[in-house]
């Protein structure tokens, strides 16, 4: 075996360690390189078509620098983080949160209990109350995420602080 075939064999086994390692809590997700979020114009209140416009441009950007699907989804969550009057540390929480979770991964599936997407909704359709495109769009995940955390824990560090101590949220 070459130099060269040996580095690419040694490569593949990498990438399938690296992905068997991100299944966690029987959750489907691809890996993503971490990478900086870019700031992105996702109005939480803006219709759910205006939302999937926004999230195609924030998506294009993202291509564009290389950013990851989960850095994209952090930075959609950043906007409407900010835009309810949380802090950067309620932010924080969230990112925290929602990494245990799915990894910011808006396709993510629990294989056991059949939660989905990236605030790992159980049943997934719950998010439909978010808009029609809950099942393809990040941003009414997200908008969903943040009204449930809201009316059932407060903020997110309140809902990080029920994941602690309980494991689920």
């Amino acid at each position: 075996m070459s130099r060269k075939s040996s580095r690419r064999s040694a490569a593949r086994r990498s990438a399938t360690l690296l992905a068997a390692a991100t299944l966690s809590f029987g959750v489907v997700a691809e890996t993503v390189p971490a990478q900086a979020a870019a700031p992105t114009s996702v109005s939480a209140s803006a219709p759910s078509s205006a939302r999937t416009a926004q999230v195609a441009a924030v998506t294009a950007k993202a291509k564009k620098k290389k950013l990851s699907r989960a850095a994209r989804n952090k930075a959609i969550a950043k906007k409407m983080v900010a835009k309810r009057g949380w802090s950067n540390r309620q932010y924080k929480c969230l990112v925290k949160l929602w990494n245990k979770e799915s990894g910011w991964n808006h396709k993510a599936r629990n294989r056991s209990s059949g939660a989905y997407g990236v605030p790992q909704a159980l049943p997934g359709r719950k998010m439909a109350s978010a808009g029609k495109d809950w099942r393809t769009n990040p941003a009414t995940q997200i908008k969903w995420g943040l009204r449930y955390i809201k009316g059932r824990y407060k903020t997110p560090c309140g809902a990080l602080g029920h994941f602690h101590s309980r494991g689920w949220y």
